[in-house]
């Protein structure tokens, strides 16, 4: 699943559907600048007064990304129903997806 760096848009949707992405946050990529239609990758959508949610999202084109599948989130594990307002949306690696090393170089790989 490709994950790249510096992928932030914002979007004002609402509910618990697709998202419309509305563009790069300055300094930023945009999804359309890395993923081809179908891709697949790791999200993080966050609401200043909404709660987030983190997860699998499939990139549809025309700007938007299906939330496939929730890894975590502020509603139990599920969907969040987003209300009105600016959130952000951006590529992240979960922790519950990441392989890492303590100081002795032992790796440790979360099955979740």
């Amino acid at each position: 699943m490709p994950v790249f760096d510096r992928v932030k848009e914002t979007t004002v949707t609402t509910g618990t559907g697709d998202i419309t992405l509305a563009g790069a946050v300055s300094n930023f990529q945009a999804f359309s600048d890395v993923f081809s239609v179908g891709d697949t990758t790791f999200y993080s959508i966050v609401s200043d007064d909404n709660g987030w949610e983190t997860g699998i999202g499939t990139y549809s084109g025309l700007n938007t990304l299906s939330r496939t599948s929730v890894l975590e989130s502020s509603n139990s594990g599920n969907k969040v129903s987003f209300t009105a307002g600016e959130k952000s949306v951006f590529v992240t690696y979960p922790a519950s997806k990441s392989i890492t090393s303590d100081q002795s170089i032992a790796l440790s790989i979360a099955l979740g």
